[in-house]
């Protein structure tokens, strides 16, 4: 039996959003136009139904509203992203970069990453048996 799990509070999220584009004096036309996100969406969203993640994913983007905050579970806890996913995210969002270089830069410090990661780790495993004496 799956679980019982929380939801997206869309209709905060819609007030959130709305709350931002009034106190930018925009138009919900001209939001449409900044997020590349249809009007229907948003007239969905303010109906209470649920953006798609593209969607989602353009109006958090333009907002700076994170949607892991409307979500109604609280048994859900967010994890703390390492590093590597920081660092790649910070990549992706340069406008300086070409989706290319983004992607040749991912490979490249995705492998280092993981490489250093298992000296770490093993260094780490080292130290913990010379502590205990083995």
């Amino acid at each position: 039996m799956a679980a019982i799990r929380g939801h997206f509070d869309s209709d905060s999220y819609y007030r959130a959003l709305d709350n931002i584009r009034g106190n930018m004096s925009l138009t919900w036309k001209q939001v449409s136009q900044a997020t590349k996100v249809s009007a229907s969406t948003l007239t969905r969203l303010a109906q209470g139904k649920n953006p798609d993640a593209d969607s989602l994913a353009m109006l958090a983007a333009w907002s700076g509203l994170n949607p892991a905050d409307f979500v109604m579970d609280k048994d859900v806890r967010p994890i703390q992203p390492g590093g590597l996913n920081q660092i790649l995210t910070y990549l992706r969002a340069d406008p300086n970069l070409s989706r290319e270089s983004v992607a040749a830069l991912d490979h490249i410090i995705t492998a280092a990453y993981k490489q250093f990661e298992k000296i770490s780790t093993s260094d780490h495993k080292a130290k913990k048996r010379v502590q205990e004496g083995g």
